[in-house]
């Protein structure tokens, strides 16, 4: 709901069980519940933006080494405008993470990140992050090439402080249109070692540790507020297949 340029109240309302899950699994009586998963205020001006209340767990743009786009954080995120660069502080609460609890009010805080995101010129750009989330440190970058007008590689690392646990994710993603209809899509190869902890399961990717690969075709459906996407996963001979529709007020 928007009051004004600036003000607005925002929501977030999908079906799963889990903290990284917006699916329902066929004949599996455990994913039927809707949830409210987040609901925060934010305001928004040439400074940047603020959030307060159960918010998104990004900024912007969903990283692969990022927690699950589904998920949330009861707490607050500030991102200040640097020019082109960008520096977000986030504080809150993230253990509490079964959806039927989302929109409890929370009881401590043990989440905390520090983000810069910065241009290095038209093509390049990167992100370092620290982070204290699920009792354990993490440092993570991101480093990204953008080859064509709507195209990009990347190459992502999050490194756990304690033990030089590791997850590394190297991929591509983009536009292209087929048709005059555009089509985003999205892959990439990642590694997770074991015992990196609960943060890993915590992405919207995760299937597993060890060696894994993911691909999503995505789009707008035409003349509608809807959208579709299709996502096949696979790590370890596990295997999923997500297909879905989204919509936006």
């Amino acid at each position: 709901m928007q009051f004004n340029s600036t003000w607005s109240v925002n929501g977030f309302v999908v079906t799963g069980d889990s903290f990284g899950s917006s699916h329902n699994t066929i004949d599996d009586g455990k994913a039927d519940d809707v949830y409210l998963r987040r609901v925060y205020l934010r305001h928004e001006s040439d400074y940047g933006k603020t959030e307060i209340g159960v918010i998104p767990t990004y900024k912007g743009r969903v990283s692969s080494s990022g927690l699950s786009k589904d998920g949330w954080i009861k707490g607050a995120r500030h991102v200040r405008s640097l020019g082109n660069d960008k520096l977000e502080i986030v504080v809150g609460q993230l253990s509490s993470l079964d959806p039927a609890n989302a929109l409890h009010s929370p009881e401590k805080l043990d989440y905390l990140e520090i983000e810069y995101s910065a241009n290095i010129n038209e093509s390049w750009s990167y992100e370092i992050s620290g982070e204290r989330m699920t009792k354990a440190n993490f440092v993570r970058t991101e480093l990204r090439y953008a080859m064509f007008d709507k195209s990009a590689v990347f190459a992502e690392l999050v490194s756990r402080v304690d033990n030089s646990k590791v997850k590394t994710v190297i991929g591509l993603d983009g536009e292209f249109t087929l048709q005059d209809y555009p089509i985003e899509y999205f892959a990439h190869y990642s590694y997770v070692s074991s015992n990196f902890g609960l943060r890993a399961e915590l992405t919207e990717d995760f299937l597993g540790t060890g060696h894994g690969f993911s691909a999503e075709l995505s789009g707008d459906i035409r003349d509608s507020k809807f959208a579709w996407f299709v996502r096949y996963d696979t790590v370890n001979s596990k295997n999923r297949i997500l297909t879905g529709i989204s919509w936006s007020l």
